[in-house]
């Protein structure tokens, strides 16, 4: 069974210019600065980008973030890769460690995050766990 811990993260989200390819797109286009607290001790930033639908409630997501600090008192850095759908209110969220991007003591770190939001507040939730290399 993969370890499972639980924390609050704090994230600032910012309105960034899309690219002159992109920019008659309908995209929009967000930085993230992350933190994490807990047994997930760590500062992360990344890029968004998201679609809405003509349809209420129903809308896209992307995003890539670079997670640096301490996962249960190991240190190092990895990526996590975010794949979100609202349909019609209904949301579909997949974040998982993009393989082989844990650094240090993080090195073949494996795993899934999910999101919770409740009262204002985001929370996590991290399943992974740590292969020893080859």
């Amino acid at each position: 069974m993969m370890p499972q811990i639980t924390g609050e993260f704090d994230v600032t989200i910012t309105p960034e210019t899309l690219s002159d390819t992109a920019a008659q797109s309908g995209l929009g286009r967000l930085s993230l600065d992350k933190r994490y607290h807990g047994a997930l001790d760590a500062r992360a930033q990344g890029e968004m980008l998201s679609a809405r639908a003509g349809v209420a409630g129903s809308a896209g997501y992307v995003a890539l973030e670079r997670v640096e600090g301490t996962l249960d008192g190991r240190q190092g850095s990895f990526y996590l890769q975010h794949s979100g759908s609202m349909a019609r209110g209904t949301p579909s969220l997949s974040v998982t460690v993009v393989p082989d991007t844990g650094t240090g003591q993080l090195q073949g770190l494996h795993g899934s995050l999910a999101i919770r939001i409740a009262d204002g507040k985001h929370y996590y939730d991290f399943t992974y766990d740590i292969s020893e290399a080859p």
